[in-house]
This record gives structure tokens, C-alpha cells and sequence, in this order.
């Protein structure tokens, strides 16, 4: 059962990802003023914010994009120093950014290993460095099959997919190489209805898996249909974390803003009113 110590939700299991005082300055500007955050095994985490919040830049430093002035970052307890995105892939941690990264004119499989293509055995894969296709194919198809995840072919360009289809071959490179977890920045952003609720299924197919999942996102439907906790952010720092079960979206929005305090929302919820505006 889930249950609240101060105003940070703490849920059952292990710790994966912690974050500890994270500072980061810009000269006079703070762009993270002591953040912390906590994935934990098992869940999908949602990063919510206003713009400006900090919420980009404390997930840059969780991926190693951005090097932290304070604070630490700890993965399953230990403590780590991550000095680019390489480093953190190395320790198994995947980021799916906003552009995809994906090379539009090269087929399905190509994109799910851009970076990590498989060579060919013996002296065409050592010296003259020939790629084995059809076992890239092969390792490929069974990924998406175990994500459930329906494309043409394998073999289909990516540039002729759907939007959706895009972000779910982002999303499975992701999946298929990370071993503690993944990190997703606004994935269903510029997606319709359909296309959303496709990546969304991705999403929970990769948490039942065993990966948590940290997903920044400022679509708040999106973020309680999925999320198993929600981490709101603001001015650069942690405000608090809720559950969709124990905060409405229009509560949700309203601590973002600065419109309420969490406590005022919590007092509210004890007296069984609304809280005021």
C-alpha cells in the first residue's frame, strides 16, 4: 500500500535512480535549485512541470547529457558520475529524446541499432567490417514482437512510417538495450489520439517487463493513464509527489502553477472541500 511521508509519496519497492541536491547554474540563472527525485523499481514515473521548472535539465543530468555544479546521482545505491549520455548508456540507462533520433531514410532495423550494428562474424566482420542484416533483422522483429508493437516490415524505411510508428521504433531501440531503466521526453508530443495511445501501450509493455520508466510529459491524460507516481517540479526543485489516485489533474495542474500548495491541497482533501483558487 502506498503511503505518505512528509510530502514525498513512498511507495513499495527498490530504489533504482536517486537524485540528491542536484544544482545547476547558467551564471545568475538556477536552472536546478537542490533537485531530488527518486525511481523506484516497477513503476513509471511521471516529471511534471511548468516551463521553466527545471524539469529537462534534472533529466539531462539523470542521462548524462549535462554535468551537475552540485548534488549526486546514485544507481541502485552506488554512486555515479556521469560525464556524458555515452556513459550513461554504458551502465544501461536508455533516453528517448523529444527528436527521435532516428535516420528517416534507413529501414526499422538499421534504426534499432544505429551505433550498436552487429558485424558479421570472421574476417568480413573484423577487418572489412560488413554488418549482419539478416541477423539485425532477425534480433529486431523479436523485440518489437516481444513489445507487441505492429509495424509493416522490418524492413520498411523509417520516413514512410506514422508519427506514432516513429516515436514506438524510438521507444523499442530504447527498450531493447536498456537494463536499469529508460527515460522518455515527451514522447507522445505532436501525436494524435491514436498514435499516443499507442506509445503509451509501449510504455506500460515495458514497465510489465521489469524497466522503470521515467517519463517527462505535459500531457496530463497521458500522465494518469500511465503513471504509477507523479513527480511535479518547480522552480528547479522538487515540490512533491502524488499518485493519480490521490490528486485530480486539476490538482495536479494547480501545484505546477503555484496556483496551490500541496499542503493546501492535502488540508482541502481532510475537510472534504474544494480547495480554493
Amino acid at each position: 500500500m502506498t503511503k505518505t511521508v512528509g510530502d514525498v509519496v513512498e511507495p513499495r519497492g527498490q530504489v533504482v535512480l536517486e537524485a540528491r541536491g542536484i544544482v545547476k547554474r547558467y551564471g545568475h540563472v538556477i536552472a536546478l535549485d537542490g533537485a531530488d527525485l527518486e525511481l523506484r523499481a516497477g513503476e513509471v514515473l511521471a516529471v511534471v512541470g511548468d516551463n521553466g521548472a527545471g524539469k529537462s535539465q534534472l533529466i539531462k543530468v539523470l542521462c548524462g547529457a549535462v554535468v551537475p555544479d552540485e548534488g549526486q546521482v546514485l544507481l541502485d545505491g552506488q554512486l555515479v558520475h556521469f560525464r556524458s549520455p555515452i556513459e550513461a548508456r554504458l551502465l544501461g540507462i536508455e533516453t528517448v529524446f523529444q527528436d527521435l533520433a532516428v535516420a528517416p531514410a534507413l529501414d526499422i532495423a538499421t534504426n534499432l541499432f544505429l551505433g550498436r550494428e552487429l558485424r558479421r562474424e570472421g574476417p568480413l566482420g573484423r577487418w572489412l567490417r560488413l554488418l549482419d542484416k539478416p541477423r539485425m533483422r532477425s534480433e529486431a522483429q523479436r523485440h518489437m514482437d516481444e513489445l507487441k508493437f505492429r509495424l509493416p516490415s522490418i524492413t520498411h524505411p523509417v520516413e514512410a512510417l506514422s508519427g506514432g510508428q516513429r516515436q514506438g521504433v524510438a521507444v523499442a531501440r530504447a527498450a531493447a538495450f536498456a537494463r536499469r531503466l529508460v527515460i522518455m521526453d515527451e514522447p507522445t508530443a505532436a501525436l494524435g489520439v491514436r498514435e499516443g495511445g499507442q506509445v503509451l501501450r509501449l510504455i506500460r509493455t515495458i514497465r510489465d517487463r521489469g524497466l522503470p520508466v521515467i517519463l517527462i510529459s505535459h500531457n496530463m491524460p497521458s500522465v494518469f493513464e500511465v503513471a504509477d507516481r507523479i513527480h511535479i517540479q518547480r522552480l528547479g526543485r522538487r515540490l512533491t509527489v502524488t499518485t493519480p489516485q490521490q490528486h485530480t489533474m486539476s490538482e495536479v495542474v494547480a501545484m505546477m502553477t503555484g496556483a496551490l500548495r500541496p499542503e493546501e491541497v492535502a488540508r482541502s482533501q481532510q475537510n472534504g472541500t474544494s480547495p480554493s483558487r
